[in-house]
């Protein structure tokens, strides 16, 4: 009896998406008696039913194609906006489950849908989950969809700074993405030779990474690439950020509490120019110039890697044996040289950040790398 099977891509789009609808896609016609029926824009198609029946003409020709043919939106089914109001739809998307009688919906997404996919489970619907961000974030998965293609994208953004730098003698700053996760930044970093590494894991000082530079500028260097995560934070800046969380944690009333929302907010919002704010300082404290360059969404875009273009077909193929096996409520995972499903619950309202004693950061430092702790 041939099983329906729903998919949507949600989130941010990464590049490999595509990729995954393909696998999923193409095993569910060539090995498995599955029909897969596609929703567009994310959660918001599965509530206003804005669908597609995949065939295989349909799946052809995407594999190369960056970001994700059925689009995608941030939508959260339990507060989205509809008439002008914030309502928990998840009851009406329930219904355009049972309307197309799917089997089983499949999610492609980061964090945020992993646990947006875990509210439509507790609603009675069979779930899977793909893993997808270039932040590479996502608990219990060794590597996530998208990832690889922007760190090559990163490194050779830095790859191609170098000359600038070396040219006019300057200290360039080079912002990348992975929210409050280093992984992205760290290994572009390595890979591109940055001469500082700043990432959310290592709050740093300014002293000490304006002393790398002028000791590489001493040595006969006169010029740094600072790669910075997005998420990275001063020594100064954590610590106050520590004591707004604590106030709004400790708050006893709800005046009280307010006062330390609007605080964090506040300071939120500050620390939104921190890269800005750090070239600034570098340029003060070593007597260098110094220039700043946010690589933003182009580290999203573009052609897939083949590697990301592999973990794409693997994992939707692997989500095609797990609907066929009846397995449900998991996320497909890749540990080491194996592919599994691991319980949904062990992913949801975790996030996978850079150990402080990983290879990685170690391997940083042997090549005499500043991590702007000092160390």
């Amino acid at each position: 009896m041939t099983k329906n099977v729903g998919v949507l891509t949600a989130g941010g789009d990464t590049p490999g998406l595509n990729a995954a609808l393909r696998g999923l896609g193409k095993s569910a016609m060539y090995k498995y008696d599955l029909q897969l029926i596609g929703f567009y824009d994310g959660f918001r198609g599965l509530l206003h039913d804005q669908s597609i029946i995949f065939t295989d003409s349909s799946l052809s020709g995407i594999l190369t194609i960056g970001g994700t043919i059925l689009g995608t939106s941030r939508d959260k089914p339990h507060k989205m906006e509809v008439g002008g109001k914030i309502q928990d739809m998840r009851d009406a998307m329930v219904e355009t489950y049972h309307k197309h009688h799917l089997d089983v919906l499949v999610c492609m997404g980061g964090g945020g849908t992993q646990k947006n996919a875990y509210g439509l489970m507790e609603k009675g619907l069979n779930i899977l989950t793909l893993p997808k961000t270039i932040d590479n974030d996502i608990a219990n998965t060794d590597v996530t969809l998208g990832f690889d293609t922007a760190l090559g994208i990163a490194t050779e953004a830095i790859d191609r700074l170098h000359s600038t730098a070396h040219s006019h003698h300057r200290i360039i700053l080079v912002e990348i993405m992975g929210h409050n996760a280093g992984w992205l930044t760290l290994g572009a970093g390595v890979a591109g030779g940055a001469d500082v590494i700043l990432i959310p894991e290592i709050p740093y000082d300014e002293e000490n990474i304006a002393n790398a530079i002028l000791k590489r500028s001493r040595s006969g260097k006169h010029f740094s690439i600072v790669a910075i995560s997005e998420g990275a934070v001063s020594k100064k800046a954590k610590k106050q950020e520590e004591k707004l969380l604590a106030d709004k944690k400790n708050a006893k009333d709800k005046k009280e509490k307010e006062k330390a929302k609007k605080a964090l907010s506040d300071f939120t919002t500050k620390q939104a120019n921190r890269s800005h704010d750090l070239s600034r300082k570098l340029e003060r404290l070593t007597g260098l110039e110094s220039r700043m360059t946010i690589l933003g969404y182009v580290q999203r875009g573009g052609t897939p890697s083949a590697h990301d273009r592999l973990l794409g077909s693997m994992i939707g193929g692997y989500a095609a044996d797990l609907v066929t096996e009846g397995k449900y409520g998991g996320m497909v995972s890749i540990k080491g040289q194996e592919i599994k499903m691991v319980k949904l619950e062990t992913v949801i309202n975790k996030r996978k950040t850079v150990p402080t004693d990983h290879l990685w950061i170690d391997t940083a430092r042997r090549v005499g790398t500043c991590l702007g702790d000092g160390k």
